[in-house]
């Protein structure tokens, strides 16, 4: 026949819209072109196809070819249509017939001997080919990643010939074995390696229960970054479903999957040059940003004031809503992002105020431009703050070692399970009617609430999120309200919206 038509799968942001790659032969003067909003890399695809079929022993036709990838509306980039176009080629000019090639989909580049490589964003396109019944066609080194979805039939081969002969003959066709991504085990970060900072690992521990933003303040080597990077070994396990999801950023990021395979949550502390893009996402062809990496995990910011204000000022909408989204004039993308914020600071620019050796040499004027630095709105969206004093030598040098971060997790998991229990989600997630219904107080709860918010002058957002944060406390104690013991060491971890120190 002069024309097949294979199936594949696009990438747009995380998502992996279908694609079918049509193939013409036709008489005139020999031609290939490819039509279908392609960009460079899968313009030259024309180049890998031939050397491709000529290197495995078929013929190229000395005909008009022409290649649609539909729907045009859609950006096609990359070389993973290679594959769908080399054999959509040999279908149309009788090299190779085969009747269930509609029941596939294939994604994988051509070397120009044919052999397969593997592409990025395959978890997303595996996963929508489960949801469509469909067999996935990949390379080998992507055989792993595709077999994380369930009750899905991954095919492979090592290259082209391999695989024309595999569809060709039905009892070869079968499912390639799924491969374990191997993780090396890693010396985990433990809580117990944190001396003394009694209050401060109360305040991670009230975090990760209830899913809430930290701030650290402090003078430098007091702890704060050694405590942010304990968080994620203290967090409830990913589902299974948040665990795909989250790899599927990664794999569209082209990053490594297996520390979250591993049950570990995503850590990621961007550099404070980072820029406004490399924190959300975006760029000409869009990718995830850091927050993105984030989901489900956590993002810590280092030296929060140094960050410049307009990069800063881009993490309230995903802080709130739990997406970005990137808008740009050809398209729209939407990326999750649904991460824990801790930052660490330090009170003064030279970072020893309130030190009782009167190190500090910042002038008042100095300091309130410093921490200034960061707006009122996005202090509003920290639920907690906590002060990380330096330790005195002998504190520090002594032997005795701190709770570990099982003990911790244990309570964090059974204050989480009762969450999803009484609402299906996280405190920090609750929306304006569920503060009503799962966060009420009595009588004298509000007035202690009101007259806090009064005299620290907080806005209704951070009233909101002191309740939360109340929630979680009673969660952690196994209580079914909240009680005046919570609502006090709630607020006992809000500092004035001027005054980190």
């Amino acid at each position: 026949m002069a024309l097949a038509v294979l199936n594949t799968r696009a990438q747009l942001g995380v998502s992996a819209p279908p694609v079918s790659v049509e193939i013409h032969l036709s008489g005139g003067l020999p031609c290939f072109a490819i039509v279908g909003l392609p960009e460079a890399a899968v313009r030259e695809s024309r180049e890998r196809v031939r050397s491709a079929l000529l290197n495995s022993g078929f013929d190229f036709p000395a005909r008009r070819i022409t290649v649609n990838l539909a729907p045009a509306d859609i950006p096609k980039e990359g070389g993973r249509y290679d594959l769908a176009i080399a054999l959509g080629i040999l279908l149309a000019s009788d090299q190779l017939k085969v009747k269930q090639h509609l029941a596939f989909e294939f994604m994988a580049e051509l070397g120009l001997g044919g052999e397969l490589r593997p592409v990025r964003g395959v978890l997303p396109a595996a996963m929508a080919c489960q949801r469509m019944g469909n067999g996935c066609w990949v390379a080998q080194e992507n055989i792993a990643e595709a077999s994380l979805v369930e009750a899905l039939d991954v095919y492979s081969a090592t290259d082209l010939l391999s695989v024309c002969n595999m569809l060709a003959d039905e009892q070869k066709c079968l499912p390639a074995s799924a491969e374990i991504i191997s993780v090396q085990p890693a010396e985990a970060a433990d809580m117990a390696d944190i001396k003394g900072q009694h209050q401060a690992r109360r305040a991670l521990e009230v975090a990760a229960a209830g899913g809430h933003n930290i701030l650290f303040a402090g003078p430098p080597g007091s702890g704060k970054s050694m405590l942010a990077s304990r968080l994620p070994g203290i967090l409830p396990e990913l589902s299974r479903h948040n665990l795909l999801e989250t790899a599927a950023i990664y794999s569209v990021a082209g990053l490594d999957p297996s520390k979250l395979l591993a049950g570990i949550r995503p850590f990621r502390a961007p550099h404070h040059t980072a820029s406004s893009v490399a924190l959300v996402g975006g760029g000409s062809r869009p990718r995830p940003g850091e927050i993105s990496l984030a989901h489900q995990g956590v993002l810590f910011l280092d030296e929060l004031p140094e960050f410049p204000r307009s990069v800063l000022e881009v993490l309230r909408e995903p802080l709130e809503s739990g997406r970005v989204e990137v808008s740009r004039v050809a398209q729209q993308l939407s990326f999750p992002a649904r991460f824990q914020l801790v930052a660490a600071m330090n009170p003064c620019p030279c970072g020893f105020m309130g030190d009782p050796d009167g190190r500090c040499r910042c002038t008042p004027d100095q300091v309130r431009r410093y921490q200034h630095k960061i707006s009122g709105p996005l202090m509003d969206r920290i639920d907690l703050f906590a002060w990380v004093a330096g330790l005195p030598a002998e504190q520090l040098l002594a032997k005795q070692h701190g709770e570990t971060s099982a003990a911790i997790q244990a309570r964090v998991m059974r204050a989480y399970q009762r969450q999803l229990k009484r609402q299906g989600c996280r405190n920090a997630e609750l929306s304006a009617t569920g503060l009503e219904v799962h966060c009420a107080l009595d009588t004298s709860e509000q007035a202690i609430l009101i007259s806090a918010v009064k005299r620290l002058k907080l806005s209704a957002r951070a009233a909101h999120r002191i309740l939360k944060v109340a929630r979680t406390i009673a969660d952690l104690h196994q209580a079914d309200v909240i009680g005046e013991a919570a609502l006090l060491e709630a607020l006992g971890f809000r500092f004035s919206d001027k005054e980190v120190g």
